[in-house]
């Protein structure tokens, strides 16, 4: 059951889709012609090399080639390409889009689906969220105690060895002050090839 009716205003032209994309073969299934055109619209925010990468998975789940999957494939598929998705999200996606749990979705959901799902799940958002939560004063900075507390059972939880590593990495004093700006560019640099 597809959600076109939904949108509000002009779908953007196939022709959009594939000036961003980079004008690949669209492969010999009418779907994705006729799929959901708000699918498109995201696609203009995803590399072409990710919408190569989000196809291949589609397709692996897509058995019958009929560029559509189950939704009860949804979950492992958008985890084989490295989201992390809890079983609440997945629904509220499939929600939106009207689609039950037994129905199925087209390629072009399945990439809205996946951009908002790496938008929401962007670390460093997650983090300074959880720190300015804790942080009712608004000082810029909470105690290394609160943190851990927080981080040990909130979310996916940690555990105390774990903290002490994500600490230790840090350089964060177990009983001293973590501010966030410092401490979020310090976990999430891209690890150092040596």
């Amino acid at each position: 059951m597809a959600a076109e009716h939904l949108l509000p205003g002009p779908p953007p032209s196939l022709a959009d889709f594939r000036l961003e994309a980079g004008g690949t073969e669209r492969g010999s299934g009418s779907s994705e012609r006729t799929g959901g055109s708000r699918g498109l619209r995201m696609a203009k925010f995803l590399s072409q090399d990710q919408i190569n990468e989000y196809k291949e998975c589609f397709s692996l789940y897509d058995k019958q080639q009929r560029g559509k999957i189950k939704a009860t494939d949804l979950m492992v598929a958008m985890r084989c390409l490295g989201a992390s998705p809890t079983p609440g999200e997945v629904q509220r996606h499939l929600q939106t889009h009207g689609i039950d749990g037994n129905g199925e979705l087209d390629f072009s959901t399945f990439l809205t689906i996946m951009h908002m799902q790496i938008k929401q799940e962007d670390p460093k958002k997650e983090i300074l969220l959880a720190m300015l939560m804790a942080d009712k004063e608004k000082k810029g900075y909470i105690m290394a105690s609160d943190l851990r507390s927080k981080l040990t059972s909130l979310g996916e939880k940690l555990t105390h060895k774990e903290v002490d590593d994500l600490f230790r990495e840090a350089g964060i004093e177990p009983n001293g002050k973590v501010k966030y700006d410092e401490f979020i560019h310090k976990i999430t640099l891209p690890g150092q090839d040596y």
